[in-house]
């Protein structure tokens, strides 16, 4: 099994001459139901918010998803099963929800929210470097805006879900997508630029590009500039441009 190295926050597993492994995790702590939780949100969409991240990142890529494993630190009854129940709802999208698996914590009583998921995806070379690469002087787009915590929740039509990402994976003129977490759209942006040995000239533009965005509330995309009034046709979502490669 041979390491293929790539500046996104997955790791490629190469398993033979044509497969590779694609795995991506998230976690999620302090939000939920319990006493000292510090942000009150039901346990459904605390594991619909948290599954939606590592899956995002791994069907990125052009992967399929083959596994899901959440790691619970909480009970079964009621937390784990109302956070799976969440987790299961994303997975039903994609009709994954037969392939998940885990452990919740039965042992010792908690209070305070905590869990952690890993996605495993399976792709072949061609299609990673179908979806790893893009033409000079393409342009980085955002979709959504970044919003975290309560702000996310307060503003949900504002943000990626994984219906809408599913959707925007549909549009065959986007060479790249790439969600946006807690390090921010120009992190990220960058990490596109450095995936393709390009520089990142950025545009003006009005979201805060060093703010987290939480649960990938945040897409880029990299298109080529024509296709831009394209894609604000084609989407219902704050779309801003946020540089060039070049």
């Amino acid at each position: 099994m041979k390491r293929i190295n790539s500046p996104r926050d997955i790791s490629l597993l190469q398993i033979n001459k044509e497969e590779v492994l694609v795995i991506a995790c998230d976690s999620a702590g302090g939000l939920g139901q319990k006493t000292q939780d510090q942000i009150k949100v039901s346990n459904r969409i605390l594991g619909k918010y948290t599954v939606k991240v590592p899956l995002m990142e791994v069907i990125s890529v052009g992967a399929e998803v083959i596994t899901v494993v959440d790691n619970l630190a909480v009970e079964y009854e009621p937390t784990g099963r109302e956070i799976i129940a969440g987790i299961k709802e994303n997975l039903a999208l994609i009709d994954k929800c037969e392939c998940l698996n885990g452990s919740t914590e039965e042992n010792i009583k908690t209070v305070q929210t905590a869990l952690g998921i890993t996605v495993i995806g399976k792709t072949n070379l061609k299609t990673l470097n179908r979806y790893t690469s893009s033409p000079k002087n393409n342009i980085i787009a955002a979709v959504g805006l970044p919003l975290v915590g309560e702000k996310l929740l307060q503003n949900k039509s504002q943000a990626v879900n994984f219906d809408k990402f599913l959707q925007l994976k549909q549009l065959n003129y986007v060479d790249q997508f790439l969600p946006v977490g807690s390090k921010g759209i120009l992190y990220e942006a960058r990490i596109l630029a450095a995936e393709n040995n390009f520089d990142l000239r950025l545009i003006e533009s009005e979201p805060d590009l060093e703010k987290s965005a939480g649960p990938a509330a945040v897409v880029l995309l990299s298109l080529k500039e024509e296709d831009f009034s394209r894609l604000k046709k084609d989407i219902e979502l704050p779309l801003n441009k946020i540089g060039r490669l070049i």
